[in-house]
């Protein structure tokens, strides 16, 4: 059945006020009939089985669905060049990621616009629709590495570095119990080591994704397929 995310404050007295574009989408995109069913998602936790009905739908009932993982996860993700990052929000959205940090290191070569902002939070929402997660992450606007990583509080944090004897993430993680977990990836080429020290001194524990050399835009997809292994089996 097709999902469509709308915003909490387009419901009212058990009837959805569908936007323009949604009609449009429904209507000539999917090519559904008024007394379709489709189902509406507010994209903080609740689903809803819905009927066309002209430029509105009704609500029929809630659905009970349960498809987020047990630890909610905050990805920091050094920006990479071109656009590897709608790969990075794409495909970590849909294995369960709950925010999205991205920063800027010493060895990131993209300048982040506003555009490439709300181009991210589409492809979240579009992702988390085609995934049926009741929840779509939070994307967070660019900011400094070192302004991001003094940011969290009540977290279990790790920096992946891709040398030295660090444990496996996969050992950290089936080892912590915190509800909360952040983890950080580099751009290409790493780190540096001054990063490296800056987020040792705010409390972050250092962690290896393997023995190989991971691409900027793979490595934050292995973690949160690290994440959903541990915390869904």
């Amino acid at each position: 059945m097709q999902r469509i995310t709308i915003t909490p404050n387009q419901t009212q007295d058990k009837q959805i006020t569908l936007t323009s574009e949604q009609q449009h989408y429904l209507y000539r995109v999917l090519r559904l009939q008024k007394g379709d069913k489709f189902i509406a998602m507010d994209g903080i936790g609740k689903w809803w089985l819905s009927q066309l009905d002209n430029t509105n739908a009704l609500i029929l009932h809630q659905l009970t669905v349960e498809t987020e993982l047990s630890v909610a996860v905050t990805l920091m993700v050094a920006l990479p060049k071109g656009n590897g990052f709608d790969d990075v929000v794409r495909c970590c959205t849909e294995l369960g990621v709950t925010c999205i940090a991205p920063v800027i290191s010493d060895r990131t070569l993209l300048k982040p616009s506003y555009q490439k902002l709300e181009r991210w939070h589409r492809i979240a929402r579009e992702a988390a629709e085609q995934s049926e997660r009741t929840k779509i992450p939070q994307i967070l606007e660019p900011v400094a590495f070192s302004k991001s990583v003094v940011s969290f509080t009540n977290f279990e944090k790790y920096i992946c570095v891709a040398r030295g004897d660090s444990p496996h993430l996969l050992h950290c993680l089936q080892n912590q119990d915190h509800q909360q977990v952040v983890i950080a990836t580099g751009a290409e080429g790493g780190w540096t080591e001054k990063e490296i020290e800056i987020a040792l001194q705010n409390g972050f524990k250092t962690a290896s994704l393997g023995r190989r050399i991971l691409r900027a835009v793979t490595a934050p997809i292995v973690v949160m397929s690290l994440i959903s292994g541990v915390s869904e089996v």
